[in-house]
């Protein structure tokens, strides 16, 4: 039947090409047998060529360009060949414009008969569904819009899309594959009211938090569901597809401008060099896993205690970075003897230290612990860096060093003083990263308001007016290899985390983004600070004078070091102290070590200095 579709549009074809060329009125020198039967030929050549082509076997309801592109390719070899044939067996005179004139016909009928198919097909589809379709309005009528109402005009008969959102004053009442550009964002209400809106598609990745919040505030009413696509950040190939619409999340509303980063810098980091990072099933450890892979190492050294985060990262990797030679290895990296082993047999040239005990109220439980891996596990991690000569090392710390009041932030700093001491001590370049919280880690405060809100609530804050800073892990994660890369050894970078967010408005965001109403579905208690906490986080440390860099979300701190041999002294009495296992001791013995630290029923230290913004 596909066959003989085609042979009848050919031969209507090549007689429409005779009416055009002679206005509809024939001469009857041209409607002599001989022209007429040179139909035959090239009925033939053209089956040859659109069968090699495989126009025949495609299914016409999916029509789409690459068809149309099949279509035009052997059309035209085929007409060429026709062509040749005629003049090749002397047959004149014969008019030359036929052969475009019914090349342009058969491209046309044939294009059109499938778009016919595809077209009934879709509105029979449509028309099961009916009344029950889903009235759909999209926010964004840019690349990723259109990309995306193609796909749902396509393939989603359930689907209605019922018009288009947008501020461009340019595209209103404009429209892409027939839906209209209806209004701004500000209209949400009253267009969703008269199209009987029920689902709504952000497709905005490059949205600042910002801008996705005033978007969310417009356009969530009830009985719609509001959905989004992925952020600039995860969209590796930068297109979006249906597939990939998920629901809102805080992270979107959290999110700044993308990270602008110095790749060339980066990559000469890390490219054909070994990278080892430790801690690498944790959240920015896997995270970093994931932005080395990026830049093509010539291994990488996935070192981890946990054998389960440790066996998801490497399988993760695998997959995604078959090239690359991936060296997964379990460790304490309290142990020194496996530490130099593991440094031996693979010759790291970039470490990425991102292991730690991070939680603040379990570390308050046991200080010990978070003396033994956050200060002596990176003392020795460093220690093996240097006799290995390693090129460059990178620590992780955490704005909790800050002023601080907890075990863990106060073992932090203890680490930071620790890695500025390294500074000159051999062929190693040692660095430290600070920066807040970042979105989504593990034992963040979002998976445990996510998990009260599924149970009904009530969604538990310490403080009213506790604040965090907040980062995404990818771009955190991004952040610390740029800083890794510019930084002198010594230095301590700090990233600029944006502006501070209340918990109490996190945890208000987050109920809303579940379809709920604060207060009303979902009730906010408040449970009182736990020990270790402080209402207010800071970034840098007074007299650390931090200054920008290049980088304008990056800046470098250079204030108090020490001597080597002053915190060689330190490490150890701590480890001792920590080993002894008196709680009050531990703290008594970092209270001698960081005098900032405050320890609990103490006053607050002076208030820090900030980031020089000039």
């Amino acid at each position: 039947m596909v066959l003989l579709a085609h042979i009848a549009i050919w031969i209507i074809a090549y007689a429409g090409a005779f009416l055009l060329r002679f206005d509809f009125a024939i001469p009857d020198a041209w409607l002599q047998p001989r022209y007429a039967l040179w139909v035959l030929p090239l009925v033939l050549i053209r089956s040859l060529t659109y069968g090699w082509f495989g126009l025949f076997h495609g299914m016409w309801r999916y029509t789409g360009q690459r068809d149309l592109e099949g279509l035009v390719g052997a059309t035209v070899l085929s007409s060429g060949a026709f062509a040749l044939a005629v003049l090749m067996t002397g047959t004149s005179p014969f008019p030359r414009s036929v052969f475009l004139v019914e090349a342009m016909l058969s491209v046309g009928l044939a294009t059109g008969l499938r778009f016919l198919v595809r077209t009934f097909a879709q509105t029979a589809r449509r028309m099961e569904h009916g009344e029950r379709r889903r009235h759909l309005a999209l926010v964004g009528g840019g690349d990723t819009g259109e990309a995306l109402l193609r796909e749902i005009v396509r393939n989603m008969p359930s689907v209605l899309p019922v018009g288009i959102l947008d501020d461009d004053p340019h595209k209103q009442g404009m429209s892409i594959h027939g839906v209209r550009v209806l209004g701004t964002v500000e209209e949400a209400s009253v267009i969703f009211e008269t199209h009987k809106v029920t689902e709504v598609v952000i497709a905005t990745p490059g949205a600042t938090g910002a801008q996705m919040r005033r978007i969310l505030d417009e356009v969530t009413l009830d009985g719609v569901t509001v959905r989004t696509v992925p952020s600039m950040y995860h969209l590796v190939d930068g297109r979006v597809t249906v597939s990939q619409i998920r629901d809102v999340d805080i992270a979107d509303l959290l999110g700044r401008e993308p990270v602008q980063l110095d790749t060339e810098r980066i990559s000469d980091m890390i490219r054909n060099n070994v990278v080892l990072v430790t801690g690498a099933g944790g959240s920015i450890g896997s995270e970093l896993c994931r932005q080395v892979a990026r830049f093509r190492p010539r291994s990488l050294v996935l070192l981890e205690q946990a054998e389960n985060a440790l066996y998801h990262i490497h399988s993760e990797l695998k997959k995604r970075h078959a090239d690359i030679e991936l060296l997964p290895r379990i460790a304490d990296i309290t142990d020194e003897g496996r530490l130099d082993t593991i440094f031996s047999e693979t010759e790291p040239g970039l470490v990425l230290h991102a292991a730690a005990h991070k939680h603040v109220p379990m570390m308050e439980w046991n200080p010990g612990e978070a003396i033994k891996n956050n200060v002596g596990g990176t003392a020795a991690v460093a220690d093996a860096a240097l006799r290995h000569e390693v090129q460059r090392f990178v620590m992780i710390s955490t704005d909790k060093a800050v002023n601080p009041t907890s075990v863990m932030g106060c073992t932090k700093r203890v680490a930071e003083l620790y890695i500025q001491s390294m500074a000159g001590r051999g062929r190693t370049s040692f660095v430290t990263v600070r920066f807040g919280n970042v979105l989504g880690s593990n034992g963040s405060v979002i998976p445990l308001f996510r998990e009260q809100i599924k149970q009904g609530g009530p969604v538990t804050v310490t403080h009213p007016e506790m604040q965090r800073y907040f980062m995404t892990i990818p771009e955190a994660s991004q952040l610390v290899l740029e800083a890794g890369a510019m930084g002198d050894s010594g230095e301590i970078y700090v990233l600029d985390m944006g502006q501070p967010v209340k918990i109490t408005t996190l945890a208000e965001d987050l109920i809303r983004l579940s379809g709920l109403k604060p207060g009303r579905d979902i009730e906010i208690v408040y449970t009182g600070m736990r020990p270790g906490e402080k209402l207010f986080e800071e970034l840098a440390v007074d007299g650390e004078g931090a200054t920008k860099t290049k980088h304008p979300k990056i800046y470098v701190g250079r204030g108090e070091r020490r001597a080597y041999g002053q915190m060689r002294r330190s490490l150890s009495e701590l480890i001792d102290v920590a080993c002894a296992g008196d709680p009050e001791r531990v703290r008594r013995a970092l209270k001698g070590v960081v005098p900032r630290y405050n320890l609990p029923d103490e006053p607050s230290p002076s208030k820090v200095i900030p980031l020089h913004r000039g």
